[in-house]
């Protein structure tokens, strides 16, 4: 019986490399089939084979049209690293880097994943805040110019991409709050233990708006260069590698994503439209991070309607 159930988990094993050999094949094919396409939108570059919607084929389009010497990346909130925004740069363009999640199970998983030995790759168990985020980068010897870096923790984005000043990425790829919406520079407060399923029930309560991640990008000398098309990843480049990559601003690259994940008190999906969104969180607090104001949702969004 036993020697039954190994042989079941060698073959499923065997079926999985077969298929990740196949969306590596296939993610080939669609980068040298972008190549042909005329657009300076970045959505229509889009396609998926590690990444959670299309930023594959953004980061792809990206990496072909500036200037990358240093191919390292930094990404954190990568959960089991089957689902990122780095994982295709790490196997199809032959990239390294280091990988952050605050969950031990996840980075045990990931270095027991054959793409831990056959790549190079470093992943780190830690819970980023302001204050960690700049030694535990540069205790894992990264420092200074960099390729790129991805942030998605649902929380603290804002933050610690303000924080960092110990590498200086070509690309920033960075989520955001599509419900915020498109004018005003909001985020949550930040909390150093800021975990959003513990923040409010809804799983609404989290990030900060594209405006915001704009304004920042700014201050920090990076072009917003577009999103992702369902609104959920912000992509910046930085000012002097821009060179024919288009330019945007956060209201003209602005939409509401259209992914309805809200929840009851009881964790179940509710399929809330924006508005409704909204009004569930209305007494949830958000700063202005120009000016450090804080309000509640409903003061700065009123009636939630042209935002």
């Amino acid at each position: 019986m036993f020697s039954k159930v190994k042989r079941l988990i060698q073959l499923i094993k065997s079926y999985e490399e077969r298929f990740n050999k196949i969306d590596l094949a296939l993610g080939k094919i669609e980068t040298r089939l972008n190549e042909s396409i005329d657009s300076d939108q970045i959505n229509d570059y889009e396609f998926k084979v590690s990444s959670q919607w299309g930023e594959d084929g953004i980061i792809q389009y990206l990496i072909n049209n500036i200037n990358i010497k240093n191919t390292t990346f930094v990404e954190f909130g990568v959960e089991k690293y089957i689902e990122s925004n780095t994982r295709f740069l790490l196997q199809n363009n032959n990239w390294n880097g280091l990988v952050l999640d605050g969950s031990i199970e996840n980075i045990s998983y990931i270095k027991n994943d054959p793409i831990y030995w056959k790549h190079n790759l470093k992943a780190e168990h830690a819970f980023l805040t302001v204050e960690n985020i700049n030694q535990i980068i540069s205790s894992n010897g990264i420092l200074g110019d960099i390729g790129l870096l991805s942030i998605d923790v649902d929380g603290n984005d804002y933050w610690l991409w303000e924080a960092i000043n110990c590498i200086s990425p070509n690309i920033v790829v960075i989520e955001f709050n599509s419900l915020f919406g498109k004018k005003e520079k909001v985020s949550v407060p930040y909390k150093p233990n800021f975990v959003w399923t513990n923040e409010h029930f809804s799983n609404l309560y989290w990030g900060a708006s594209l405006a915001a991640m704009e304004y920042l990008g700014k201050k920090k000398g990076y072009s917003l260069v577009g999103i992702n098309s369902v609104s959920s990843n912000a992509f910046f480049v930085k000012d002097e590698l821009v060179g024919n990559v288009r330019k945007t601003n956060s209201e003209e690259a602005h939409s509401y994503s259209s992914f309805r994940q809200s929840r009851n008190e009881k964790g179940e999906l509710t399929y809330l439209d924006t508005n409704e969104c909204l009004v569930l969180i209305s007494d949830c607090t958000l700063q202005r991070v120009d000016t450090s104001e804080e309000f509640k949702v409903n003061e700065l969004f009123g009636n939630f309607h042209g935002m």
